[in-house]
């Protein structure tokens, strides 16, 4: 693979978990492009993955990876399926610290480029997210 084997798992480990945002721009391009719809108010590119970031770590400050499942290491393409887990202790979207334990999976899928993330596909189970904060019934 060129430049892309385990960027996903440093991103997860490292970044979310680890809080060494130093390290996004050592990953990301600075255009990278998010095809994946984002936040609320969660701007384009670089910055919209630190906003990304800095949201979760701070409404799930003790936010842990579960499993990392690489399915697709290929060419300039990477992807996975990931679970976190944590507990709601910060606003997150406009919803309100609930202190519930939370758990929820997603699959990204990068496109690599001079050994960075270049565009980001995802899916994320925010449903399930919403229902473990008490946001949306179950």
């Amino acid at each position: 693979m060129a430049g892309g084997t385990g960027l996903i798992n440093r991103f997860y480990n490292e970044v979310i978990v680890g809080g060494n945002l130093s390290l996004i721009d050592e990953l990301v391009k600075d255009d990278m492009v998010d095809h994946e719809e984002g936040l609320p108010g969660q701007p384009r590119g670089k910055e919209g993955v630190k906003f990304y970031v800095n949201t979760l770590r701070s409404a799930f400050p003790d936010l842990a990876v579960k499993s990392i499942e690489p399915v697709l290491a290929e060419g300039d393409l990477e992807a996975g399926y990931s679970v976190l887990a944590g507990t709601h202790t910060g606003d997150f979207a406009g919803i309100p610290a609930s202190g519930n334990a939370v758990e929820f999976g997603g699959t990204d899928i990068i496109r690599v480029e001079d050994g960075k993330v270049a565009e980001h596909w995802g899916s994320t189970d925010t449903l399930r997210l919403m229902q473990q904060m008490g946001a949306v019934p179950r």
